[in-house]
């Protein structure tokens, strides 16, 4: 990692500046989006909707649909561009298992479009800022908690691989020519339009089925969660900052085991006590049994999570994209 010193940021203007997001149609974009929007900022979106959909797209931003390994639009996109966020990315899912089934397509995506990202700046040569989203899946089994930024990267599944190939790109660009950039490894995160991995999954089984329960894993698995919006306020933090070259974990600062995570969506949802609960004991290739976050560094930025788990599987139930889905509203992801 550059030695570069951490200093508090010098707030960038959001309002009126032209932002892409790439990705901007899924889970984390689209509230990224929303709340540069809110912020008064020009933005644009492109994303090829494998994962995320139009409906999630902020109806006062841009849309383009298009892949990030197409160069084209990517320049196109990118055309007079002063900040990009890019998080478009092979989105793992449990039925992909981390990149194992679909490897090519994992890398492909995920280190080509990167690398094109930075080739559209440089290509364009525009003083553009780019923040990339990478992922907590690049350190692998951790040899210590909390992770720190300075912990080893041994990825074990394609996607950490591609995250890490990534960043790799990411700091070569900004050594060598100058692209100012900086790193958000991202921690699980959760909330409204996550249609996908455990806190949803057990939602849906519970609102299939009440009386019992079956959990992919041992209730002993260690998850750092953080609420959509704490991690949209970290990433804004990091790209408002003065700073380039950095890398950020980015977490809710609030570790929760597995059988402790069931618990706190049973009490919500009024179930405590009266649902049967089933461990498989097995998971996917390519989990890990612990992870949590040293928030530290991003913490020196102002960065301070202000949802916990409780409110914020309280608010992701009470949410109306939650009600919509739980009665099965078409298109709503």
């Amino acid at each position: 990692m550059p030695a570069n010193t951490i200093t508090q940021p010098s707030r960038a203007r959001l309002r009126g500046s032209r932002i892409v997001v790439t990705g901007g149609a899924g889970f984390i974009g689209s509230h990224l989006v929303d709340t540069l929007v809110g912020k008064g900022a020009d933005v644009l979106v492109l994303d090829d909707l494998s994962t995320g959909t139009k409906i999630n797209v902020n109806c006062s931003a841009k849309f383009v649909r298009g892949d990030v390994t197409d160069i084209r639009v990517v320049r196109e996109c990118l055309r007079d561009s002063e900040l990009v966020y890019h998080l478009a990315a092979d989105a793992t899912t449990r039925e992909s298992s981390m990149g194992w089934l679909t490897p090519e397509k994992t890398l492909r995506v995920n280190t080509v479009g990167t690398l094109n990202v930075l080739e559209a700046v440089v290509k364009l040569n525009q003083d553009t800022r780019i923040v990339f989203a990478s992922s907590a899946a690049v350190y692998g089994e951790p040899v210590f908690t909390p992770v720190t930024e300075q912990h080893q990267t041994n990825p074990i599944s394609p996607y950490g691989v591609s995250k890490l190939a990534g960043e790799k790109l990411v700091l070569a660009y900004f050594l060598e020519l100058g692209v100012k950039t900086n790193i958000v490894r991202i921690f699980n995160t959760y909330g409204p339009r996550q249609s996908r991995y455990v806190i949803f999954e057990l939602l849906k089984k519970l609102q299939a089925d009440q009386t019992r329960l079956e959990v992919l894993g041992n209730e002993k698995i260690v998850r750092d969660y953080c609420y959509v919006s704490d991690l949209v306020r970290g990433i804004l933090l990091v790209s408002e900052g003065s700073a380039s070259g950095e890398i950020y974990n980015i977490s809710g600062e609030n570790p929760v085991t597995i059988g402790d995570l069931v618990q706190v969506i049973l009490r919500q949802l009024g179930l405590a006590g009266r649902t049967k609960v089933r461990y498989t004991g097995r998971s996917w290739k390519g989990d890990i049994t612990k992870m949590v976050a040293d928030t530290t560094r991003i913490g020196v930025l102002g960065f301070r999570p202000v949802v916990d788990l409780e409110e914020g599987i309280r608010l992701m139930i009470d949410s109306e994209w939650w009600q919509a889905e739980s009665k099965g509203a078409d298109g709503i992801i």
